[in-house]
C-alpha cells in the first residue's frame, strides 16, 4: 500500500459563497495553526494555517456578498462573507504577489485531531517585519476565481 503524498484540503464559509481548495504536499502528519490573539481574530474565530509551498484556489461565487476588512497596518484583507459572517481566509499582496492563510475552522474534510492550535500575537511587529513574515510563511501560490468559473 502506498503512502499518501498529498492532500487536498477543502474549506468554505457557512453560506458556501467563499470556498477554497489547498493542495498540501506531502500530506501533513499535523497542521500547525496560529490562534491570533488580536481582537478581530478572537471575536471571529480566526485560527490560521498555511503551507508555503501549497497551491490555494479560492472561489468566490458572489463577490458582492464578500466584504474585505483591513485594520492596523492595512496590509491584510480579511475576506468576510456578508451572508453568514464567516472569515475563511486572509490575503496580503506583497510586491504584486498575493499570499494567503486559511481558517482551520472553515475546513470541510479534515479531522480536527490533525490540527495543532497555538496562540500567537503580532503586537509590536513593524510593517516591514510583518510583510517579510507573511512572504516567508503564508501560501504564495494563490488563484482567485469569481463566479465559480
Amino acid at each position: 500500500m502506498g503512502e499518501f503524498i498529498a492532500v487536498l484540503i477543502h474549506g468554505e464559509c457557512h453560506f458556501h459563497n467563499v470556498t477554497y481548495s489547498l493542495l498540501w504536499e506531502p500530506s501533513p502528519a499535523e497542521i500547525h495553526a496560529r490562534a491570533c490573539t488580536c481582537t478581530f481574530c478572537t471575536k471571529h474565530g480566526g485560527v490560521w494555517a498555511s503551507h508555503p509551498p501549497g497551491i490555494l484556489k479560492i472561489t468566490i461565487y458572489d463577490p458582492n456578498a464578500v466584504s474585505k476588512y483591513s485594520f492596523g497596518t492595512r496590509t491584510a484583507e480579511f475576506h468576510v462573507c456578508s451572508k453568514c459572517g464567516c472569515v475563511p481566509l486572509v490575503s496580503s499582496t506583497i510586491e504584486g504577489r498575493m499570499y494567503a492563510v486559511v481558517n482551520v475552522n472553515s475546513f470541510e474534510n479534515q479531522p480536527s485531531t490533525l490540527v495543532r492550535r497555538a496562540p500567537v500575537t503580532h503586537a509590536g511587529e513593524d510593517e516591514a517585519t510583518r510583510l517579510a513574515r507573511r512572504a516567508r510563511n503564508w501560501i504564495g501560490n494563490v488563484e482567485v476565481v469569481h463566479g465559480g468559473t
